[in-house]
């Protein structure tokens, strides 16, 4: 049975230091690899604005997990619930963990105030694309490059 808790410092240290380079690389698409020092800044400095982690675990197994917080709106300045990062392990994809992370990661970040909850998904992460559509979230904008 899969239970969603709060992680305590020993899990945040367990994914930063073991599992987030991983996740990021998926979640970019594969298109790039982070240092683990890197991976190391960026979720330093994001917890450090009061986001957190709610893990999925099966009994002590962990499953998955969803990083949820607050960020700015560039042009606005407001301040909005923002989906950081959400990574399910392989061997429990397809069991709809994703979306109860996901669902509760929502009603943490409505339970302090965020009217307005955003995210950034890759183009190319169709899977993730659809599972956040599922939750009502649209295209807000495209970031587009050119080399």
């Amino acid at each position: 049975m899969i239970t969603i808790q709060r992680a305590t410092d020993t899990e945040i240290r367990d994914i930063i230091q073991n599992h987030s380079a991983q996740a990021m690389f998926e979640g970019g698409d594969g298109t790039f690899r982070p240092t683990q020092e890197r991976v190391e800044q960026l979720n330093k400095t994001t917890l450090e604005k009061g986001a957190f982690y709610l893990l999925a675990k099966d009994g002590e197994q962990l499953a998955g997990w969803v990083m949820v917080g607050s960020n700015k709106d560039f042009f606005s300045e407001e301040m909005i619930g923002f989906i950081y990062e959400l990574y399910v392990f392989p061997e429990y994809r397809g069991k709809g963990i994703a979306k109860e992370l996901m669902t509760e990661g929502i009603s943490a970040l409505r339970e302090e105030g965020y009217e307005e909850i955003r995210l950034n998904v890759f183009a190319g992460n169709q899977g993730a694309k659809r599972l956040y559509e599922s939750l009502g979230f649209l295209d807000r904008q495209t970031v587009m490059s050119l080399r």
